[in-house]
């Protein structure tokens, strides 16, 4: 079969500037490689938001470049939507279109949810959650222009539950529910939408957790190059998938599924009622995965018009 191409999409690639092994820098190289001309766009604080481990975007354009691709850096952040349009920008100015967008930019503070400040709540939350939200919204317009594009958002498995992310998994969780949401939306403009919760060894890691901590242990079996192959494809004209989540580590790609349990019904419950039957709620037998998206929701949904505030 046909190897399969970017040439003539333009692709956006946030958190693209880290340092080797990092998981956008090796997004950005590998949709080069393929023919895609990349905005590697990197704030420059490195993962912790503070300035260690500094990322540089203009370092991974200068790869790109001398592999004989097309890239331009931006460094303007995304955590606010003035400067994600800024983002946007950048890409339009320089080859007048955008295809594709990874929202892969993310900060980490590690901390017990009683010790985590307001302030680094308030940096995960708006680097990850309302940093996508942003980054869509601007990319979207051009999107529905042209009547195509993929949009991959990275999730994680914190989503599910992690000590020291409370916050952070609050976040992520929230990008799996946008991104099945703007799918609905973008069904009808041929915008793709999907989630991704990667897996790999990477720099951020080795620098925010004790050496001997067991993900770094184990990290070093998973790599970088084997979630780029899955973020690649997502943004491929020829993947139809959209609004699902899935995983990418260690040479493992998988979809996560969610399901729901048969439950006991009762009309007009009491709490005792709740409490008999709680056994029959949690049972998992005959559970069914989650309803896929249904486009005809637009039919059934009729809102009052929208007053912007």
């Amino acid at each position: 079969m046909n190897d399969l191409r970017f040439d003539g999409r333009v692709a956006i690639v946030t958190g693209a500037g880290g340092q080797a092994p990092s998981l956008g820098p090796a997004y950005a190289m590998l949709l080069a490689s393929r023919g895609a001309k990349v905005v590697v766009n990197d704030l420059g604080v490195g993962p912790d938001g503070r300035g260690g481990l500094a990322a540089n975007a203009d370092r991974v354009v200068n790869e790109i470049l001398a592999a004989g691709g097309e890239a331009v850096a931006d460094t303007n952040s995304i955590a606010e939507s003035a400067s994600a349009a800024a983002v946007v920008q950048t890409a339009l100015d320089a080859w007048g279109r955008v295809d594709i967008l990874v929202n892969n930019a993310g900060v980490l503070a590690l901390a017990l949810f009683d010790e985590i400040s307001e302030a680094d709540c308030r940096l995960v939350v708006d680097t990850h959650l309302l940093g996508t939200i942003w980054m869509c919204r601007a990319v979207w317009p051009q999107m529905k222009g042209s009547g195509y594009g993929r949009i991959v958002n990275t999730s994680s498995s914190s989503m599910f539950g992690s000590p020291y992310n409370a916050v952070y998994g609050a976040a992520k969780a929230g990008i799996f529910g946008l991104s099945r949401g703007l799918a609905l939306e973008g069904e009808r403009h041929g915008i793709n939408v999907n989630a991704l919760t990667p897996q790999a060894g990477t720099a951020k890691h080795a620098y925010l957790m004790d050496e001997s901590a067991t993900f770094v242990e184990d990290g070093r079996d998973r790599k970088v190059e084997q979630v780029a192959p899955v973020v690649a494809y997502l943004c491929h004209e020829s993947c139809d998938s959209s609004g699902k989540m899935f995983y990418a580590g260690g040479g493992l790609v998988s979809e996560w599924v969610f399901s729901r349990t048969v439950g006991a019904r009762d009309s007009e419950p009491t709490i005792e009622d709740v409490r008999d039957s709680f056994d029959e709620v949690r049972d998992r037998a005959g559970a069914a995965e989650i309803i896929d998206l249904d486009a005809s929701w637009y039919d059934r949904l009729r809102p009052k018009p929208y007053v912007p505030r």
